[in-house]
């Protein structure tokens, strides 16, 4: 029988997965290439992901680690230097993976976080399995989103059935 911990890091597993996916086969120039009106590309998108869903969420709202690594600006999480390496953008997320899993190993889904926002009502995000949850929704969406963005570079289209 497969318990609910399993059941939430096989839909967390699988939604970064989806992401990695829409990645796979995009050169340089296509991951910085935005493609929607809003103007971000790929790789932006994965920074986002590395910082504000896998790090923050883990390492700062469940594990009560310190934000002192977050980029400068409103927008900061989603940018790339131009002379940052995608390969590196993307090991980057893949190691924030990796750390969000040791955390999440080490601490019960019954477990309230130890980082929670000073100014959050107590019914949100009381406990990991929220934080956990809101992490798939989070993932899920942004691959859903870059399932739109890998179409429009190069027309591959991701399907799921």
């Amino acid at each position: 029988m497969v318990t609910e911990r399993e059941n939430l890091h096989r839909a967390l597993t699988g939604a970064r997965q989806h992401v990695l996916d829409q990645l796979d086969g995009l050169d340089e120039e296509a991951l910085r290439r935005p493609v929607l009106p809003s103007g971000w590309a790929a790789l932006g998108l994965v920074r986002h992901l590395t910082l504000s869903d896998e790090r923050y969420w883990f390492e700062v709202v469940v594990a009560g680690g310190p934000l002192d690594w977050w980029p400068e600006g409103d927008d900061g999480d989603w940018q790339v230097s131009p002379d940052e390496p995608a390969v590196e953008v993307v090991a980057d997320y893949r190691a924030a993976i990796d750390a969000a899993d040791r955390i999440l190993a080490r601490h019960a889904l019954d477990a309230s976080p130890a980082g929670r926002e000073p100014d959050w009502p107590d019914d949100r995000f009381p406990d990991v399995r929220s934080v956990v949850q809101h992490v798939i929704v989070e993932t899920a969406t942004h691959a859903g989103q870059l399932d739109a963005v890998r179409e429009l570079l190069d027309g591959r289209q991701h399907l799921v059935l």
